[in-house]
């Protein structure tokens, strides 16, 4: 049953069976833009705290923008999504798996066939850039290109030490209150990526050189501002995928598409322009 505090938006839902990787799955999804018939799609990939109710409106004005229909989707442990059984733990290599096996799974079962996926971007904001570049390197045939934002692909100790100050935040002041209104199990939502990120393992997690594999267009995004994130991240994207472009935002924190919305849009709708012509 949805609780109506938190979304704004009527979702819907897909059923993923069970596999030899995971469980049946309830995903939570959401279409943007349906006006723009058969467009190419952009699939939105949160960061790791967010859900479909949590991109507010952005992906809505970014596909109009675009001309793109837009796929919003809660992975499980969020929004409404199936949620973390609280005992389980993800493992080091959760981001892959979401990549390898959910991603897929999930345009299985709402038949977006191979020639649609052809036409596809991929659109990720922190974790889900992450799993945007896996996803891009894993399926090298089955989309037009990627924009990451904010994404990690090693660890930094900048990002371990404000992951720990959320923590204390979540757990101190009103922070899991106004998450509660994003997720319907919150606690399960914000251990699960909480927990992973400050696992000692998990510091020795990287994906750099999984991008050699990355052929399609690919544009990395970052602000100077980062908390979670240095430049180091987009930096090594260049090094070692020499097409990618690369943008440097002033006055710009880890979400850009909230902290600067306009610079982020003109920026993905000039990159993804080029690649059409």
């Amino acid at each position: 049953m949805q609780n109506p505090a938190t979304t704004a938006f009527v979702s819907d839902f897909a059923e993923l069976p069970a596999t030899a990787s995971h469980g049946p799955l309830r995903i939570e999804y959401r279409w943007v833009n349906e006006a723009a018939g058969n467009a190419p799609i952009a699939v939105f990939l949160h960061e790791g705290l967010g859900s479909v109710a949590m991109w507010r409106d952005w992906p809505q004005a970014l596909c109009e923008r675009l001309g793109m229909r837009g796929l919003v989707y809660s992975r499980p442990g969020y929004g409404l999504s199936t949620p973390r059984e609280h005992a389980v733990k993800w493992p080091v290599d959760f981001m892959t798996a979401q990549a390898r096996d959910i991603l897929p799974a999930l345009f299985g079962v709402l038949d977006i066939d191979m020639q649609a996926r052809k036409r596809m971007w991929v659109i990720g904001h922190s974790d889900g850039g992450s799993i945007a570049l896996l996803y891009a390197a894993l399926h090298p045939d089955a989309l037009a290109g990627a924009v990451v934002i904010a994404p990690h692909i090693f660890v930094e100790d900048l990002s371990v030490e404000s992951i720990a100050q959320t923590k204390a935040l979540y757990e101190t002041t009103d922070l899991r209150s106004k998450l509660s209104r994003y997720h319907s199990d919150v606690d399960s939502a914000f251990y699960g990526w909480n927990d992973i990120w400050l696992n000692a393992a998990f510091r020795e997690w990287r994906i750099v050189d999984e991008l050699a594999a990355i052929k399609q267009a690919l544009l990395a995004v970052q602000g100077h501002d980062d908390n979670y994130g240095t430049m180091a991240q987009i930096d090594t994207i260049g090094e070692r995928v020499p097409h990618a472009q690369l943008v440097k935002l002033d006055a710009c924190g880890h979400s850009p598409h909230r902290d600067a919305p306009d610079a982020l849009n003109e920026a993905i709708a000039a990159f993804i322009s080029r690649q059409r012509r």
